[in-house]
């Protein structure tokens, strides 16, 4: 049987975009999230959107936003 140690240790050599699909199904998996932090995040992501499309906000690569955690 597999440790959380071991467990992480695997996630950590995963690829960025498996790495995201990972977090995603593991949040999806949580009994009991809270609907209403569910609601200022999505609210939260088209206020960016809007945002972003209005050139409000610039975007930057993914390389870009990643090299700062390097």
């Amino acid at each position: 049987m597999s440790t959380p140690k071991h467990i992480i240790d695997e996630a950590l050599s995963l690829s960025v975009d498996d790495k995201a699909e990972l977090v995603d199904q593991l949040l999806s998996a949580i009994d009991g999230l809270d609907k209403d932090i569910e609601k200022k995040w999505a609210s939260e992501a088209e206020s960016r959107i809007d945002a972003y499309e209005a050139g409000k906000l610039k975007s930057i690569s993914l390389e870009e936003a990643l090299s700062k955690y390097k």
